[in-house]
């Protein structure tokens, strides 16, 4: 059944979507807008402190695919609901500053749920949605992701410069009782009819299409978070902002993000490997841009902008680009996205923190473009892939004929 069917309700599904992906990625994001003050809390070094964020992208890539095949036959409503109330339970903790053992295990557990959440929200919107809309309507769902950090981020991080970065997780709580509200209220119950065996969604595992995908999926993200992770370390140090300044720095990136991944969503549905090449390319130019800007504030608006549209769709492409490798699988094909799109920002985060910890912050960018070069291969093998077997189709067809 398709977007006609009025009992679902597919536009109002995807903006609580979105809604939800607001509280989540204000979660498990928001962290990088205080984490140079949770290191000075904790008398600990900024790489150590950016456990805090590969914690939770390391939770997602272990369990994601075990718990979305566990849970695809419950009630996606019911799993939405239960994903986001484990993030308000871990910022409930997280806002009274607990050691920091206890702080790494209250950003893990929601995690656990978290590819559950999206799995529910955009597998719904590919069993329901025309397909000329699908990309449209997960660009919402995701659009989510680019939402967060134009709001939430950027506000906690300026109300951390004023009132502690604990502050940073009360408003984060708050997010999540709207978010708890918004999907109770607008979707309605939507059990699972007809649940895929598990065989039948394993089997996209051994297509060597889906794994080059997977590999620019961890690529990808990768590129991005070498960086992003440490954005206001980096706008810190290196750019000579205050704290204030990389709070409208975060805004605007946030801004220019949601733009971007509106325009994407448009364009991937038109052609979802030229789009997803074009915003690559974003990982390769950023370094050179940030090298030459210099330190000037007003300067850094404009690279900040195009930091923050190139990054914007990073998530809905490396989404298209898993999901267009596994159509018949579509629901275990996001959640591998998502566990390894995690794996990524947790690789990304790792690897910058040692770059930052053994050759300095400024090298981070230059890691991103390096990062970037490697998921450029992967598309360029999944390509050469496609063009040998659509060969080796069109040679049987004219055996046959």
């Amino acid at each position: 059944m398709k977007t006609s069917n009025k009992g679902i309700g597919i536009k109002n599904i995807a903006y609580a979507g979105c809604l939800g992906a607001v509280g989540i990625i204000s979660t498990e994001f928001g962290i990088i807008g205080v984490l140079p003050n949770v290191a000075g809390h904790y008398h600990i070094g900024i790489d150590h402190a950016g456990i805090l964020l590969s914690v939770f992208a390391l939770t997602i890539f272990l369990l994601g695919p075990f718990v979305v095949l566990s849970t695809s036959g419950i009630n996606r409503k019911k799993i939405m609901l239960l994903a986001i109330s484990l993030f308000l339970i871990s910022n409930i903790v997280s806002a009274f500053a607990p050691p920091f053992w206890l702080l790494l295990i209250f950003r893990m557990i929601p995690a656990v749920l978290q590819p559950a959440f999206f799995s529910a929200a955009v597998g719904t919107i590919i069993r329901t949605a025309d397909k000329s809309e699908q990309h449209k309507l997960i660009g919402i769902v995701i659009g989510g992701v680019a939402l967060a950090q134009v709001t939430v981020i950027p506000f906690t991080a300026y109300m951390s410069s004023f009132y502690g970065w604990q502050i940073s997780f009360v408003i984060q709580g708050i997010i999540s009782v709207i978010a708890l509200a918004g999907i109770f209220f607008f979707i309605p119950s939507i059990p699972i009819k007809e649940k895929l065996s598990y065989g039948d969604q394993l089997v996209i595992l051994k297509r060597p299409r889906f794994i080059i995908s997977v590999a620019f999926n961890v690529f990808l993200i990768s590129a991005w978070f070498s960086t992003y992770s440490y954005f206001a370390d980096y706008l810190g140090k290196v750019k000579l902002m205050t704290e204030q300044q990389v709070s409208y720095m975060l805004l605007l990136f946030g801004a220019t993000g949601v733009l971007a991944n509106w325009i994407a969503g448009k364009f991937l549905s038109k052609n979802i490997v030229r789009t997803t090449a074009f915003f690559l390319l974003g990982t390769m130019i950023l370094p050179v841009m940030l090298y030459f800007s210099g330190t000037h504030f007003y300067t850094q608006i404009f690279v900040i902008a195009f930091w923050g549209i190139m990054y914007g769709p990073s998530f809905l492409t490396a989404i298209s680009y898993m999901i267009d490798a596994a159509p018949e699988a579509p629901e275990f094909a996001n959640s591998l996205q998502s566990s390894f799109g995690n794996l990524g920002v947790s690789v990304g985060t790792l690897a910058g923190g040692w770059c930052i910890a053994n050759i300095g912050i400024m090298s981070t960018p230059w890691l991103g473009a390096g990062f970037g070069i490697l998921a450029g291969l992967t598309m360029l093998m999944r390509e050469i892939l496609d063009r040998n077997t659509n060969a080796q189709k069109i040679n049987l067809t004219e055996k046959r004929s």
